[in-house]
């Protein structure tokens, strides 16, 4: 299949096309102020009350990362149709992970926007999501793109639902890449990032995963012949205190 006819990539380009026409002629609050001294010149920060004028890279960075917006919302929406383009593109900047893009799109509590605000941003982040898992050229590592959507939306349910339902090969070796990834933080009872916005419940959300893994993800790891040191990596999850790294298997990480 020629990449132009993915149905993710598909799927992807019309979410963003969506973001672009909702979000069009949007701006930040006309009282908006962010310090010259340590965000921006004023300049940058009138370009934020301009509708649809593009961003240079650097700006773009600075204001979806800043948090200290009155009305990050409003800023959130302005940039959106951008910002989900370079998110797509890997190319946002963030300081330590892309979790804390997810943090931005939090911090905009979108869900709470209206429906016509509120379902393109949801589709867009599914998209991006089954991207992430069908296609061979993401730009994003699918752990990262989960990472960014559970912290956005503050739960990693619909995303492990999604999951569940991407069956081939190039998902099943996404599952192996994302526990690879993970399993060190997961086995000292971490999130596999940390956890910036501060009203998402952190013990709740690593449960769901927890879960997932020694479920769903159990079989589907076995069945797909991931390694079987990883295999009993995320079989140790659950097992605790003593019973953990006292295991023959325990794979002598230190915290």
């Amino acid at each position: 299949m020629h990449l132009a006819d993915h149905p993710a990539r598909r799927r992807l380009s019309a979410a963003l096309d969506n973001l672009s026409s909702t979000f069009r002629g949007m701006t930040a609050h006309p009282d908006e102020y962010n310090c010259d001294c340590h965000w921006g010149s004023a300049e940058e920060l009138a370009l934020l009350k301009t509708p649809d004028v593009e961003l240079e890279p650097d700006l773009l960075n600075r204001a979806w990362q800043a948090v200290d917006w009155f009305d990050h919302a409003a800023v959130l929406r302005r940039i959106l149709p951008q910002f989900a383009r370079a998110l797509v593109a890997g190319q946002a900047d963030p300081l330590f992970g892309l979790e804390e893009a997810g943090s931005s799109f939090a911090r905009g509590r979108w869900q709470q926007w209206p429906d016509e605000h509120a379902g393109p941003v949801r589709k867009f982040l599914h998209a991006w999501w089954a991207q992430s898992l069908t296609d061979p050229d993401a730009a994003v590592p699918a752990h990262e793109v989960l990472a960014a959507c559970a912290e956005a939306s503050g739960s990693f349910r619909p995303w492990l639902a999604d999951w569940e339902k991407q069956t081939g090969s190039l998902s099943d070796l996404r599952l192996t890449e994302t526990a690879a990834a993970w399993e060190y933080e997961l086995l000292g009872d971490n999130m596999p990032w940390d956890v910036h916005w501060y009203e998402l419940d952190e013990e709740r959300m690593r449960a769901e995963l927890v879960t997932w893994l020694l479920g769903h993800a159990t079989v589907r790891l076995r069945e797909s012949g991931a390694p079987a040191d990883l295999q009993h990596r995320i079989r140790l999850l659950g097992l605790t205190g003593e019973a953990r790294w006292t295991d023959p298997r325990w794979p002598g990480h230190r915290y």
